[in-house]
């Protein structure tokens, strides 16, 4: 038996046989061309570049449908990289100036690049590496009559490899995938966001000696919880393991009851527990585990599937579907947010050097009719199927509030002329995930239906860190106490105007978190489908009147850590 100390990325315990994925590694053959062969290698670079473009376009898809819209991002990341001017434009030079062949011109602007982007610390550029690397590998492949091909697997194993690109992660068979160990990565390796998308448990930075110690077909533990790789364990450490799943089965067994049960406190107070919908296959996810609602419907799926903007018509389709599944439960439908993170190329958005403090979401309705405006008839025209409510991403003031009212109303009556039945009323709603609109909360209850809480934007906006720069991930808390004050105080300032107040981000799923949220009042909780069992159990388990006045203490609290101390107190006491 051996022991491999790695990074847990994705919790989670399994044990089966390994497999191992050997990187990818393609001989560009002739790297010199005759100087008539020039337009026929251009033109085969085309090609390649379209094949790439087809097999990129149908990886988001099927992301977006398997996992999610988020994740399908990594993908449409890399169908931008077909369109950087860094990128492309020098491998045409390349064969033009230097009779380079088209894989050996792709080839050498990929080190060139890469070597470029290995000097930079922040974890993002460094993901743009693999990225790049990845399509790289992609066109050269097609260049050489070569497609993707998925991994045949005849069980289920845990695949151990060097790193996986995604798109090598977006082509094994979830079902077919124990777990992932890789001897490099990190939590935001493409790897690690897939891993715990769907569930499977994942360990990354194990080295390379990892790969050297371990056999196809070796019997394997992969512990996502502690971070360890155990190779050919003895009979002992296995039974000790099988026991450990067999009390998590029995876990979610447990939690199967909370299906059909409304979400109600220990004292009998009722708390909506909601789903995030990002993609089409998210719906029967949520239903499945007894959502009751859906608390934020992300729309940038509808314009990340295609190339070009979804047409009235079929927003609608996907809308009325929602909230007829639903059947009668509320669907809170956020309008896009793009921007940011959230590129979509055909909306042809300038680049900017700090995007997520820039034009993104509902800055650019304004002077965008042509985006807002189908969304906004589509959804009114919805509402005639249930209680459809309508919410707008990044309000940071009031007058954003009432211009995006106003632009509904205008909407409405347009319409309403047409001879549209619609219903009336239909909510209003904003997303508090920006501190300005936490601090104006009350001017805002007055112009809104209702708020919802991105906590994660509202940790980033407030502790100025970014989630995904693995040197300053760790300051992201949403313990922190000026998080705390800022939730407090929307939704002090949402019930004093009578309006409904939910959280959306990932302090909604963290069940040491729950307390606080039933404590200061929080109406609604809306996670992934994943958690809505778990989150339903954590509200079960609270009284509301000792929630209370456990929320009054941390919001007293000066550090992150006593505050996360304090709660994990509260559990203690719970369980005894």
């Amino acid at each position: 038996m051996e022991i491999i100390h790695a990074t847990g990325t994705s919790p989670g315990i399994a044990i089966g046989p390994a497999y191992r994925q050997e990187q990818r590694e393609l001989d560009i053959g002739e790297a010199r061309i005759a100087e008539g062969a020039v337009e026929a290698e251009l033109a085969a670079l085309e090609r390649a570049l379209e094949g790439v473009r087809e097999e990129l376009q149908a990886l988001i898809a099927c992301t977006a449908a398997r996992v999610g819209a988020k994740e399908a991002e990594i993908f449409q990341a890399q169908m931008m990289l077909l369109d950087d001017p860094e990128f492309i434009p020098p491998v045409r030079e390349k064969i033009k100036q230097e009779k380079m062949s088209a894989a050996a011109a792709i080839d050498a602007v990929v080190r060139e690049l890469g070597s470029l982007f290995a000097c930079v610390e922040d974890e993002y550029i460094r993901a743009r590496a693999a990225d790049l690397k990845d399509v790289g590998v992609q066109i050269i492949s097609q260049l050489q009559g070569g497609r993707q091909h998925k991994p045949r697997l005849e069980k289920p194993v845990i695949i151990f490899a060097h790193d996986l690109t995604p798109s090598e992660t977006a082509l094994f068979e979830p079902a077919m995938v124990l777990a992932f160990a890789t001897a490099a990565g990190s939590r935001t390796s493409h790897t690690s966001i897939m891993a715990r998308s769907l569930g499977i448990p994942a360990v990354v930075g194990a080295g390379a000696e990892m790969l050297e110690k371990v056999n196809a077909g070796d019997m394997v533990i992969v512990d996502g919880d502690e971070g360890l790789v155990i190779l050919r364990p003895t009979p002992e450490v296995l039974d000790s393991y099988r026991r450990r799943q067999e009390m998590e089965q029995q876990r979610r067994e447990r939690l199967a009851y909370y299906r059909t049960c409304p979400a109600r406190t220990r004292d009998g107070h009722r708390i909506i527990v909601a789903g995030n919908m990002g993609c089409r296959g998210d719906l029967a996810r949520l239903l499945e585990q007894g959502a009751e609602g859906i608390g934020l419907f992300r729309t940038e799926f509808l314009y990340m599937e295609q190339e070009r903007l979804p047409s009235e018509e079929e927003q609608l389709a996907v809308y009325e579907e929602a909230v007829q599944k639903m059947k009668g439960q509320a669907v809170i439908i956020r309008t896009l947010d793009v921007g940011g993170d959230k590129e979509i190329p055909y909306l042809n958005l300038a680049p900017e050097q700090n995007p997520f403090l820039g034009y993104r979401a509902v800055r650019l309705y304004f002077e965008r009719p042509e985006i807002y405006k189908p969304q906004l008839r589509a959804l009114l025209r919805a509402s005639r199927s249930g209680p459809l409510k309508i919410m707008f991403p990044m309000i940071s003031s009031l007058e954003e509030a009432r211009r995006g009212r106003a632009i509904v109303e205008e909407v409405k009556r347009e319409l309403l002329e047409e001879g549209h039945r619609l219903a009336e009323p239909v909510e209003i709603g904003a997303m508090i995930e920006i501190p300005s609109a936490a601090l104006i909360a009350e001017a805002l209850a007055e112009e809104m239906d209702f708020f919802s809480i991105g906590t994660n934007d509202l940790v980033q906006y407030t502790l100025a860190v970014d989630r995904t720069n693995e040197r300053v991930a760790r300051l992201a808390s949403h313990y922190h106490p000026a998080v705390l004050k800022l939730i407090h105080m929307t939704v002090k300032a949402a019930h004093a105007r009578g309006i409904p107040v939910g959280v959306c981000g990932e302090a909604a799923a963290d069940s040491l978190f729950i307390p606080f949220l039933v404590g200061v009042g929080i109406d609604e909780l809306s996670v992934a489908a994943a958690a809505v069992l778990s989150t339903k159990e954590a509200v079960g388990k609270c009284a509301r009147a000792e929630a209370a006045g456990l929320a009054e203490k941390l919001l007293q609290m000066k550090s992150a850590a006593e505050v996360k101390e304090a709660l994990a107190a509260f559990w203690q006491g719970e369980r005894e």
